[in-house]
Formats: C-alpha cells, sequence, structure tokens
C-alpha cells in the first residue's frame, strides 16, 4: 500500500507552515491526502486573495497556521488568527479571505 499522506516527510517533525509558500497575488495550494472519506489541503493566500462562496458536501475543519483570514459561513463573518480554527459545514454556503497574508490547513471529512 502506498502512502496515504503525500508530498510531505514522514518520521520527521515538520515546520508545517513552511511546507507551502506564499507567492504574489495567488493562492498556493498543496494536497497532502485525498480520498473519498478526507482531503488534507495546505494553503497560502496573498493578501486580498479570496475563494468565493460555495458549498463542500463534507464538513471543513480550517486551522490557520500564519496570519489572519475571514471566513463567511451561511452570511456570518469570523476573523480567523494563528493557532485558531473553525467548521465549515457540510451544505452551507462559505467562502474563505485573506484579511492578510495567511496560511491554513482545511480538513475536509465526507460522509460514506
Amino acid at each position: 500500500m502506498g502512502k496515504l499522506i503525500k508530498n510531505v516527510e514522514h518520521g520527521v517533525v515538520l515546520p508545517l507552515v513552511d511546507e507551502v509558500a506564499y507567492q504574489d497575488g495567488q493562492i498556493v495550494s498543496k494536497t497532502l491526502a485525498q480520498n473519498s472519506r478526507h482531503s488534507l489541503t495546505l494553503f497560502a493566500f496573498e493578501k486580498g486573495e479570496e475563494i468565493s462562496s460555495h458549498e463542500s458536501a463534507g464538513d471543513a475543519l480550517v486551522l490557520v497556521l500564519d496570519g489572519v483570514g475571514r471566513i463567511t459561513i451561511d452570511g456570518k463573518m469570523h476573523l480567523l488568527h494563528r493557532g485558531e480554527a473553525i467548521v465549515m459545514p457540510a451544505q452551507v454556503s462559505h467562502a474563505v479571505y485573506a484579511v492578510e497574508r495567511f496560511k491554513m490547513l482545511l480538513t475536509v471529512s465526507f460522509s460514506e
């Protein structure tokens, strides 16, 4: 069986925040795992970049690794800082906006 978590070194302590780099005017993503039940992705947002409002089939946990991001869930805005997390529920409209440059780990869990 191959590695379930990819694109990062196994068996070593990782500064996770350094595993994805900022790029001017872009949102950079790095997929760590993806299957029918789970998705694990690192993101780096340049200030002012956003993922517009959409819905997901799974519950999505956002953990902010660096900077400040604004998460909007069903029209309600939440300002998150490094070390803070929020769950964006499945089938509920949500959006992500970089108030400052920020990095996040997104974990999505899907039902069977």
